[in-house]
């Protein structure tokens, strides 16, 4: 087997009210984001209490996180992007620098 090069990457998981989940992918497709995991139902607590990952109407009345790869410079554009949202609803997210086998996979 050949050996795996590792590249940086920053991760970003945004985290937000399913009903809203649109906007942050567009923002990620916007930024010219190659891909992106959803994930549906989160359980946790916050300022907000404890919420729970249940889904009850639909699946706009759940927490989602939105994970994905990304280049440093597509960082601040993103950040800037969500800050609307985040000025006026409730959500976080989290940045972590990560090291990525297939560079191809998350670059233009």
């Amino acid at each position: 087997m050949k050996n795996l090069n590792l590249n940086p990457l920053k991760k970003l998981e945004i985290i937000l009210g399913g009903e809203h989940q649109n906007l942050a992918t567009d923002v990620l497709d916007r930024a010219g984001v190659k891909g992106y995991t959803i994930i549906n139902n989160l359980s946790g607590k916050g300022s907000h209490g404890f919420h729970e990952g249940h889904l009850m109407f639909n699946e706009d009345d759940v927490l989602v996180m939105i994970i994905a790869a990304v280049p440093e410079e597509l960082v601040e554009p993103i950040l800037q992007g969500l800050a609307p949202f985040y000025n006026a609803h409730s959500g976080v997210v989290f940045i972590s620098d990560i090291q990525v086998t297939r560079l191809v996979k998350f670059s233009n």
